[in-house]
C-alpha cells in the first residue's frame, strides 16, 4: 500500500518539511465565490443569467436605436445599473463575510493525535 510521510515543521526538519510540503495540496478551507480580480466579471456573468436583467438590458440596447427612441438613454439605464449595484453589492459583503469566517476556521489551533 501507499505510506503517507509526515514530517514537522521544526527546527532540525524545516528544510525536508518544505521540500515535501511542495507535493501535497493544503487544507485550507476556501467557501468564497470571488477573489479580488474577479469579482466585476463573475459577478456581472451570473446577474445577466436572470432574465429580469437581460430584459432590462434588452430595452437599454433598444433604446439606443434612433427610430425606437422612447425616452431619454441615460434614463433607460438607470434602473440597470441601480439593481445591478445593489446585488454586486450584496454579494460583494456575503462573499467577504465567508472570506472572514474561512479565515478564521483555517486559523484555529488543532490537535494533532500522536502516540
Amino acid at each position: 500500500g501507499k505510506h503517507r510521510i509526515v514530517i514537522p515543521c521544526l527546527g532540525p526538519f524545516k528544510e525536508e518539511y518544505e521540500k515535501v510540503s511542495k507535493l501535497y495540496m493544503n487544507n485550507k478551507i476556501r467557501t468564497t465565490r470571488y477573489t479580488l480580480l474577479s469579482f466585476l466579471p463573475r459577478n456581472l456573468f451570473e446577474q445577466f443569467h436572470r432574465v429580469a436583467n437581460l430584459y432590462f438590458l434588452f430595452l437599454v440596447v433598444l433604446n439606443w436605436v434612433p427610430l425606437v427612441e422612447a425616452f431619454q438613454k441615460e434614463i433607460t439605464m438607470l434602473p440597470l445599473i441601480g439593481v445591478l449595484t445593489i446585488i454586486a453589492v450584496k454579494d460583494g459583503l456575503e462573499d467577504y463575510s465567508r472570506y472572514k469566517m474561512d479565515k478564521q476556521i483555517n486559523n484555529l489551533v488543532t490537535k494533532v493525535y500522536s502516540r
